[in-house]
């Protein structure tokens, strides 16, 4: 029998690759848990974009970093590369509940980074994947899918 954590796995796959139109290109999902999304807009258009409807969202941004302007104070050279971190402790706390040791992958996080071809991407930690990491019991499922469909829902919005 189908365990009820691998059928939401596989429904949370299938409405990601649905989100997304199931196009190769636009997005991916490699093995070690990471998404990546392709986007239209500079890497800090797309997280100004991002930023902002977090913030409409009243989801707490905690912090931005450029590690593009990192670099440069150290004078090494860096393509457009920022992290946004952000969260709320409705959608944290369950899973924290559930096992205090994915507090090291929250509160979560979106880079926007510039690959040598010129192409810019969103890449964050597949929550599913982080539930596994962690070994969440299935209590957590539903936190799971919400926050993996809301990642999902905004990086595409921010990526255009």
């Amino acid at each position: 029998m189908v365990s009820r954590r691998i059928m939401l796995q596989s429904l949370t796959a299938v409405a990601v690759a649905i989100l997304f139109e199931a196009d190769a290109e636009a997005s991916t999902v490699s093995e070690d848990g990471l998404v990546s999304v392709a986007s239209k807009y500079s890497v800090k258009d797309t997280l100004d974009r991002l930023e902002a409807d977090l913030r409409a969202k009243g989801v707490t941004v905690f912090a931005r970093i450029d590690h593009a302007a990192g670099a440069a104070s150290v004078a090494m050279p860096l393509r457009p590369t920022e992290v946004l971190i952000f969260g709320n402790p409705k959608g944290g706390t369950p899973l924290m509940q559930a096992n205090q040791t994915i507090g090291i992958d929250l509160p979560l996080k979106v880079l926007a980074w510039q690959g040598a071809d010129g192409k810019v991407w969103l890449t964050y930690n597949d929550v599913s994947w982080l539930a596994r990491r962690h070994h969440l019991d299935p209590s957590t499922d539903a936190n799971v899918a919400a926050l993996t469909m809301l990642l999902a829902n905004l990086t595409k919005a921010a990526a255009g």
